[in-house]
C-alpha cells in the first residue's frame, strides 16, 4: 500500500466516523489498514497515526480495540525501520557507537555551552530537531518545554533537549494520552512557569536534576511559582480580603440605658426605622457587660 492509498483509506475512515455511520464500517476500514506497512515518513505526511490514535478513545469498544491494535502494529514497524537505519549507518561508520547505546538523534544540538542571546533561545534558532516521537502533538510539546528550559540559560542544546524529552515523557506517562486536555494544560503550565523571568530558580532546579522530570510533571501551580510570586499572591489575597470586608455599622454607647438583666449601664445601641415613617424609630440595644440584647420602641 503506497502513501496515496493510505491517505485515501484514512480519509474514508475519517468521514465514516464523523458521519456516525454503523461501527462495522469503521472497523472494516481499520482492519483493511492492517495490511499497510507505512514508513515513518508516510505516517507523518498523511497524519494517519494521529487520527487512528484518537480512535483509541472512541465510545465503541470494538473501534477502540481495532484502533489500538493498529497503532501498536505501526509503532513496531516504525521502531524496526529506525533500528534498520541505525544498523546501516553503524556499518557504514568507522567509529560507531557501542551496540548497547541508542542511536544519537539527528540534529540533536551541540554539547558546547550556548553563547548567544539567552532570552531569545528557541529550539528552532538553536538548530535542534524536536521530532522525537511519532506524534505531532508530543513533538510540539517537546519543543515547548525546550523553549522554556532554555530560556535565560547557557546550557548546551544537547543537554536541554535531553531534559525536554524526559519532562515530556514523564507528562505523557502520567496523563496516558497526548490528546488529553490535562496533558496539554500541564505542558502549557510548565512552559509558562519556566519562561517566567522571576522563576530562574525553577529552571535551574529542573535543569540540574534537583527536580526530577517525574516530580516536575505533577507539581501544582502553587509549587511551580517562585518564592517572590507566592509572596505577591499572599499580599494580593490579604488586600482582596480587606476590600471584601463589609464595614460594620457604627454603634453608639449610652450610660443612660440600663440592662434589665445585669443592671449595668454599659449599653450600645443602634436605631432603625422599622415601622411607618411617622412612627418613632426602633432602638436595638446590647449590653456590653453580659451580652443581653433587646429592642425599645419609644
Amino acid at each position: 500500500m503506497d502513501q496515496r492509498e493510505l491517505e485515501s483509506r484514512v480519509k474514508a475512515l475519517t468521514k465514516t466516523v464523523a458521519a456516525n455511520e454503523p461501527p462495522e464500517n469503521a472497523i472494516k476500514l481499520l482492519e483493511s489498514l492492517k495490511d499497510a506497512k507505512p514508513t515513518e515518513e508516510m505516517l507523518r505526511a498523511t497524519r494517519a497515526g494521529v487520527f487512528v490514535g484518537k480512535l483509541r478513545a472512541n465510545p465503541n469498544k470494538e473501534i477502540a480495540r481495532a484502533a489500538a491494535e493498529l497503532v501498536i502494529k505501526w509503532k513496531k514497524l516504525v521502531e524496526q525501520e529506525k533500528k534498520s537505519k541505525f544498523q546501516k549507518s553503524k556499518m557504514g561508520s568507522p567509529s560507531s557507537a557501542p551496540a548497547s547505546s541508542p542511536a544519537p538523534p539527528a540534529n540533536g544540538g551541540s554539547k558546547k555551552a550556548f553563547t548567544g542571546n539567552v532570552e531569545t533561545r528557541k529550539h528552532e534558532t538553536d538548530g535542534v530537531d524536536v521530532q522525537r516521537t511519532d506524534s505531532v502533538v508530543r513533538n510540539n510539546c517537546i519543543g515547548l518545554i525546550y523553549n522554556g528550559v532554555a530560556y535565560g540559560t547557557t546550557e548546551s542544546p544537547t543537554d536541554v533537549i535531553a531534559k525536554a524529552v524526559a519532562v515530556e515523557h514523564a507528562c505523557f506517562a502520567h496523563f496516558k494520552h497526548e490528546e488529553s486536555q490535562d496533558y496539554r494544560k500541564k505542558i502549557r503550565s510548565l512552559y509558562l512557569n519556566l519562561k517566567n523571568k522571576s522563576n530562574s530558580e525553577l529552571r535551574r532546579r529542573v535543569m540540574s536534576g534537583d527536580i526530577s522530570p517525574q516530580k516536575f510533571a505533577v507539581m501544582t501551580d502553587k509549587e511551580l511559582k517562585s518564592e517572590e510570586q507566592r509572596k505577591m499572591d499572599v499580599e494580593l489575597e490579604k488586600e482582596n480580603m480587606k476590600k471584601a470586608q463589609v464595614p460594620m455599622e457604627q454603634k453608639s454607647i449610652s450610660d443612660s440605658l440600663q440592662c434589665g438583666r445585669c443592671k449595668q449601664k454599659k449599653v450600645s445601641y443602634t436605631q432603625a426605622q422599622t415601622r411607618a415613617a411617622d412612627e418613632p424609630m426602633t432602638t436595638f440595644c446590647e449590653c456590653m457587660n453580659c451580652g443581653h440584647r433587646w429592642k425599645v420602641c419609644f
